[in-house]
């Protein structure tokens, strides 16, 4: 295996990454990227990232190098890595997929720029001021996917109008996972329903958590934002195809690999808008003076064969609400 590849794999290791910082700091600039999950399934927001620089003039290997770390769902463990990446030093650090890599980011330098990408609203969260001042030396990308959760409630019940119980799929460790349970529990309850949260907090809990979703008779299941549930994309589609349940997801890969539906703006994208803050400051800019940007445009995708599989007929009025049919 290349060197440089070994180097992005292992993500967290001081070692393997230092040589490389020292080698490259001598031609060009040095870009931390900081994730809590790992690489699985992160393929299209790598590309968006990398096209988002591409699009600001720079390219991977010719004029930026990137030092990758990932804490592999330990996110007790963000905090001694961005301070890793803040020793090296790089000249600015992304932040990527949720609040937490981004705090962490944050706590570990208030000189280095950093451009964070979250579901979650970042004044709430404390990584802004507001969102179009951001203040200090923090700005980046929100998907609003927390935001989302009680949308995606109401476009699943058009498959079920007769339904009485739902599920909620949550990683009790993330940043947002309350606010998700509390939002769901809100609009649950307002429609008279019962809510019944499946928590897992790693891999190796999935099957529990479905085996407690069929237990509780709950009739659908949205799942909650997290990376975790991105690196576990298949598994997760595979398990709600195998207990037959009814899903929207929070990402539209996963209905690329066989989920049912999912609304939500596009991850890819604002992938690229981190690529192009990033880039935009190593020309100079300030992240004080980027505003945070929020998507213009979400996106209900359907699979039809899932549909099929599952044994349910999409209503005409979800049909028409559709931005994009897979068949």
């Amino acid at each position: 295996m290349k060197r440089r590849t070994f180097v992005k794999l292992l993500g967290g290791t001081v070692l393997a990454g230092a040589p490389l910082v020292a080698r490259a700091q001598q031609t060009m600039p040095v870009v931390g990227f900081l994730d809590s999950g790992t690489p699985a399934g992160m393929d299209a927001n790598l590309a968006g990232f990398h096209r988002g620089l591409g699009e600001a003039g720079f390219t991977e290997g010719k004029n930026v190098a990137i030092e990758y770390r990932w804490a592999q769902g330990h996110y007790n463990q963000l905090p001694a890595l961005a301070a890793e990446l803040a020793r090296l030093p790089v000249a600015v650090i992304a932040a990527t997929r949720s609040a937490t890599p981004a705090l962490a980011a944050k706590a570990a330098t208030q000189t280095i720029p950093v451009v964070f990408q979250t579901g979650s609203d970042p004044v709430k969260d404390g990584l802004v001021a507001s969102l179009n001042r951001p203040g200090g030396n923090v700005t980046g990308v929100t998907r609003q996917t927390v935001e989302m959760t009680p949308k995606r409630l109401g476009l699943i019940y058009e498959l079920a109008p007769k339904a009485t119980a739902i599920a909620l799929l949550v990683n009790p460790n993330g940043l947002q996972a309350a606010t998700q349970m509390q939002d769901m529990q809100d609009a649950v309850r307002a429609r008279g329903w019962t809510l019944h949260v499946a928590k897992t907090r790693s891999a190796g809990e999935l099957d529990a958590a479905f085996a407690t979703i069929v237990q509780s008779g709950a009739a659908m299941l949205i799942e909650g934002n997290d990376p975790l549930f991105i690196d576990q994309r298949k598994r997760i589609v595979a398990l709600t195809m195998q207990h037959k349940i009814p899903t929207i997801f929070f990402e539209r890969e996963s209905v690329v690999a066989g989920g049912l539906m999912s609304y939500a703006a596009s991850f890819a994208d604002s992938f690229r808008q981190v690529g192009v803050y990033v880039g935009r400051i190593l020309k100079g800019a300030k992240p004080a003076d980027l505003p945070v940007l929020q998507p213009t445009k979400f996106d209900l995708v359907i699979n039809l064969k899932t549909a099929k599989a599952l044994g349910l007929e999409i209503p005409d009025r979800l049909m028409a609400l559709a931005d994009e049919v897979l068949e």
